[in-house]
């Protein structure tokens, strides 16, 4: 029997899979620094797992990354996808935070807004049986990206920052 979207929630589970549309939407990627442990699609070409610790590993070529959504967590994340300069983020779009500010506005190319609220899907591949509770945002570092989201078959909003 497997638990609800809400049951792994409330354990604490923060692995929460892209839903292969938005994947597929946006191309090829060469790594996913924080993949789920037993991934049941392709997000990249290469994958760190929590068991490798991607945020300490070498990145390279143009990264997929669906940060850890805790409290503060995506904010390492994003500092050094920012650093980096290649590469898409799903976030929440949660505008007004620290970390947006510091991270996306201050830092990102461009930004999707996605119409509607996505339905993740739990470590074992099922679609949650709700939305997320809030909007979604692309983030995209480097000029590629930028036109990849400038061009997507997902439905939403591009807004170019820089």
């Amino acid at each position: 029997m497997r638990t609800s979207w809400t049951e792994e929630r409330v354990k604490g589970n923060d692995e929460w899979l892209t839903p292969p549309y938005i994947i597929d939407a946006l191309g090829k990627f060469d790594l996913d620094p924080c993949a789920p442990v037993g991934i049941n699609w392709k997000t990249a070409d290469e994958y760190y797992t929590i068991e490798d610790n991607g945020l300490m590993q070498e990145w390279w070529g143009r990264i997929w990354l669906n940060p850890p959504y805790g409290y503060n967590k995506p904010k390492e994340w994003l500092s050094k996808l920012s650093h980096h300069g290649n590469g898409i983020a799903l976030l929440f779009a949660r505008v007004e935070t620290k970390i947006f500010f510091n991270y996306v506005w201050g830092a990102a190319d461009s930004v999707f807004f996605i119409k509607g609220r996505l339905r993740f899907y739990d470590s074992k591949g099922y679609k949650a049986p709700n939305d997320a509770g809030t909007g979604s945002v692309l983030v995209a570092y480097g000029q590629n990206n930028v036109d990849i989201l400038s061009r997507t078959s997902i439905v939403g909003k591009h807004i170019v920052l820089k």
